[in-house]
């Protein structure tokens, strides 16, 4: 009989259970006496750097806080003008609870979460499928015709076949790190040359079916909607996505994500060496410092220096930026990073993301439409320009907010260049073809809210897409916190962020990495774990990734 406990972000890759390091009673580790007060510098303030910041804090460190434009990173909750709290979610903006790490520290500073409105969820109340101008109304799968409930069927066979899911996903919810490994450490070499369209295409239960099967699983997929912009990646990354539960059972944070931040940046904490009632904060002077331009070795530190041309000496660094920025906004030097270090900071892809927002008057889409008994509009998916919209009621008699449109990779590329006003009456228009005879720009309030992030210079993209062969290139990135073997002059400075995950796009790569970096930091300066809390280095050589040979 099948495990009833839940599926958490528990490996595949690194099977290091990090909330129950969090949670531990005694805590992460220590620092060397000597080493108390220690500053170490931080490139970057959105969900990695602050939380790295935060527990290098609790040890006794003086963290740094860089930024170069604005606190967040891409949790970036955007709040319509004219209001206090009526927020658009620019960046993350749905969060499976399978993400306990993250969730960690959002219970921490006291949030709150609710079920985000996915299609076919209860959430939602109601979805609109729209597909070669053929449109279904459903608000659970079994509303939809029989070719959906194929696909859907194919998919989950196509998994069983092609990696014994039921099987892995058993491993993770039993934690069972040495069945976890057996299954999923041949997979890597399976998989990591073949993409997702291929694992579809060629598995049994697909070739059975009609290309109109595999089109429309590109267009409407499985969980939050069409993933056809990932045919082209690793299947090893949406294998990952499937296993840990990251696309199923999402909530998004009351108040906009970003406050989880702004929190943990004012949030006192039991610390080491620092008096009681300290806070990231209160270290940084109450504010981050500004770019970080350059990174170069000084003696057995580093030296950073800002955009004012401020330089400052850190025993440490911990870089949280998109790694591209390493080569192009960042004048790191050379020799800090081995030459196949370069190659895969340089060579991770990066996929294109646009979001369109708009503030309406109160959530009229829960209106009944006479005519049919069903609410006047729903959430959406299509292969029209909006790709995916969602509706975000703060109550009968508060402003509501529309995602009037997701969209990715091309689909995000041909908005790229037009202004807000633009791509809001292209989305207007097409969900016009939708729901024809349902005004909705007479609801809408203030100036709409756009993203495309790729043309922003501090991210070069909304998160990393690896493409078939990658495998080796994450494995150095993520590993790279290991650092008793490197060259004394590359040792010191550590790697963060989603990107440097196994789980691009979900925030709680970004928590797995800044704890593997804050055990980085921790180790360089002489400290070590609990022997009753071990932490990620001390169980790599035992658990950690398998190794592909160059």
């Amino acid at each position: 009989m099948s495990d009833s406990r839940p599926v958490t972000a528990f490996g595949p890759d690194f099977p290091f259970a990090y909330d129950d390091w969090l949670r531990h009673p005694a805590g992460l580790g220590t620092i060397p006496p000597e080493r108390l007060g220690t500053e170490v510098a931080v490139i970057g303030a959105g969900a990695a750097g602050i939380i790295a910041g935060h527990e290098l804090m609790k040890l006794g460190l003086r963290p740094i806080l860089y930024e170069s434009a604005r606190f967040g990173g891409r949790l970036r909750s955007e709040i319509f003008e004219g209001t206090e709290d009526i927020v658009a979610e620019l960046g993350g903006m749905r969060f499976p609870v399978s993400s306990t790490g993250f969730y960690h520290y959002v219970d921490l500073v006291g949030l709150d979460s609710a079920p985000f409105p996915n299609p076919l969820t209860p959430a939602a109340g109601s979805t609109v499928i729209d597909l070669e101008g053929e449109t279904h109304f459903a608000r659970t799968l079994d509303d939809l015709p029989r070719l959906y409930h194929e696909v859907a069927a194919a998919y989950r066979a196509a998994l069983n076949e092609h990696a014994d899911f039921a099987a892995l996903q058993q491993a993770v919810r039993e934690r069972d790190v040495p069945g976890l490994k057996r299954l999923w450490d041949p997979l890597v070499a399976q998989w990591d040359e073949r993409t997702f369209y291929d694992f579809v295409a060629s598995s049994r239960a697909f070739q059975a079916l009609s290309f109109r099967h595999r089109e429309v699983f590109g267009q409407v997929g499985f969980g939050t909607g069409g993933w056809d912009s990932d045919f082209p990646n690793s299947m090893l990354e949406i294998l990952r996505v499937n296993l840990l539960e990251l696309d199923d059972n999402q909530h998004f944070i009351l108040g906009g994500v970003e406050t989880v931040l702004h929190r943990l940046w004012r949030q006192p904490a039991a610390c080491a060496h620092w008096p009681a009632g300290t806070t990231l904060a209160g270290l940084n002077g109450g504010a981050t410092l500004g770019r970080a331009c350059r990174i170069a070795r000084r003696g057995g530190g580093f030296t950073v220096t800002d955009q004012w041309g401020n330089a400052r000496d850190y025993a440490a660094v911990l870089a949280t930026c998109q790694s591209h920025l390493l080569t192009t906004s960042v004048a790191v030097e050379e020799a800090l990073f081995d030459q196949k270090l370069w190659m895969a900071l340089d060579r991770t892809r990066y996929m294109q993301a646009a979001k369109s927002f708009v503030m309406v008057d109160r959530p009229f889409w829960k209106d009944i439409d006479p005519a049919t008994g069903r609410p006047v509009l729903s959430m959406t998916l299509t292969d029209r320009l909006t790709r995916g919209s969602y509706f975000f009621d703060n109550g009968p008699d508060r402003p509501a907010v529309i995602c009037l449109s997701y969209s990715w990779m091309t689909d995000a590329l041909k908005v790229l260049p037009l202004a807000p006003e633009k791509r809001i009456a292209l989305a207007l228009d097409a969900l016009e073809k939708v729901y024809p005879g349902v005004d909705i720009r007479s609801h809408i309030r203030g100036n709409p809210i756009c993203v495309s992030w790729e043309s922003d210079e501090n991210f070069l993209g909304a998160f990393k897409g690896a493409l078939p062969g990658h495998y080796r290139y994450n494995h150095r990135m993520y590993g790279h916190f290991m650092q008793a073997d490197m060259p004394p002059e590359q040792r010191g400075i550590f790697l963060a962020g989603d990107g440097i995950s196994w789980t691009p796009a979900w925030v709680e790569g970004a928590v797995q990495t800044a704890l593997n970096a804050v055990w980085g930091v921790m180790a360089h300066l002489g400290g070590a774990c609990h022997a009753e809390n071990p932490g990620p280095g001390d169980l790599w050589p035992a658990i950690g990734p398998v190794a592909l040979p160059d």
